[in-house]
């Protein structure tokens, strides 16, 4: 077959997004605004992103034949999760130009994989073991001292999918077994916990001219391992920025990627980067960006996606989000209107059907004349939406 050719894609054409869920959605309200049509391929009819695309797939992440549905007529397809199967983006990639691309999702979407390659590649990563055995795992705890995150190689985020193994685990197996299991005893990771001074994330951008483009560092925070609130900029010196950023160019380069790719980060309390883990696609900790770049990481993935000039990511103003998870519907009736009464705060929901314990059912975002004023301002914000009367 010849191959595909990386024309642009003017405004009109359709956008073909592998994934329905509030990624794809603020995508494709992004795609709309520059002209474009937009589907969408997701296990629920009813996904976040149906609400504002022009057609709806059905059909689950491996599901060859919705996924080729998806992409027949497409003038590019892009991705808004990164566990899809690797048959059905091949197939996706013989109808239309597939942007990241299918060599680079095969390895991020599977963490031993993606750990490996970054060893391999020269990028500064923790100490860590492949895990594929119980056997494997008490070896690895005992060579990373201890103290241990185990995360399962495919299919897990958000604090699911992993477990954290401490100290006592080397005085009682049994520790160890159980957190075998509750990864399904399937292929995982085993990383050092660090002695850690902050989280941070660097979105890049880079589209099939070859062009590339980093944001700012992010701050980020996380409670049980979902990210709670993150803040632009990230309020690093001027050396560790260029460090960071120059980190995801590098990856982004290296991995070849259509589009857009963040890449969390580990500062140490001896100064070292540490690359944490990869996400090819829109980013939870720059929804922001939104308010606070020139250009959106939304915006920007509609760019790499139609071969387009990429667009600034200049800082315009300071910005923060909080995440609203489902956990404050289930406690509490939200009160917007008293959230709302905070200068510079939005609401931003996603549509979702049901809330659930940990689910993300959309964000506040604030902007301030600093860093630490707009993530006051979205924190207080967060408060006065949960307060009862």
């Amino acid at each position: 077959m010849t191959p595909l050719t990386s024309s642009v894609v003017r405004p009109g054409g359709l956008i073909a997004i592998l994934g329905g869920g509030q990624l794809g959605r603020m995508t494709a309200m992004a795609a709309r605004t520059m002209g474009y049509r937009v589907r969408v391929m997701d296990p629920e009819f009813r996904c976040p992103a149906s609400f504002v695309v022009d057609e709806t797939v059905v059909g689950t992440w491996d599901d060859v034949a919705a996924a080729k549905r998806l992409a027949s007529g497409a003038d590019a397809v892009t991705l808004e999760i990164e566990q899809i199967g690797v048959e059905a983006l091949s197939e996706v990639a013989q109808l239309a130009p597939l942007r990241p691309g299918v060599e680079p999702i095969r390895i991020i979407q599977d963490k031993t994989l993606q750990k490996t390659w970054l060893a391999e590649n020269g990028f500064p990563v923790g100490p860590f073991r492949i895990i594929s055995s119980e056997e494997d795992l008490h070896h690895a705890v005992k060579a990373l001292a201890g103290r241990v995150f185990l995360k399962i190689g495919r299919g897990g985020y958000d604090g699911r999918g992993q477990v954290r193994i401490g100290m006592e685990a080397l005085l009682n197996k049994q520790i160890i077994t159980d957190a075998w299991t509750s990864v399904g005893k399937k292929p995982s990771v085993a990383e050092q916990a660090m002695d850690l001074v902050s989280e941070i994330s660097v979105m890049a951008a880079r589209n099939p001219a070859g062009e590339v483009r980093t944001y700012p560092a992010a701050r980020n925070h996380h409670e049980n391992q979902i990210l709670a609130w993150s803040v632009l900029p990230a309020g690093l010196s001027t050396d560790v920025e260029a460090r960071a950023e120059k980190l995801a160019a590098d990856i982004i380069e290296k991995l070849r990627i259509e589009g857009l790719l963040c890449v969390e980060m580990f500062i140490t309390r001896q100064g070292r980067l540490l690359i944490n883990e990869l996400a090819p696609r829109p980013h939870n900790s720059y929804h922001q960006s939104e308010r606070g770049c020139v250009t959106s990481q939304f915006e920007q993935l509609v760019r790499t996606t139609c071969n387009l000039p990429l667009g600034d990511t200049s800082l315009i103003t300071p910005a923060a989000i909080v995440n609203l998870l489902g956990d404050v519907w289930l406690t509490s009736s939200p009160n917007f209107a008293k959230a709302l009464e905070v200068p510079g705060v939005r609401l931003h929901l996603y549509e979702k059907r049901a809330a659930k314990m940990g689910r993300k059912m959309g964000h506040l975002s604030a902007t301030g004349a600093t860093a630490e004023e707009a993530l006051e301002r979205v924190l207080e914000a967060k408060k006065q939406l949960t307060l009862t009367a």
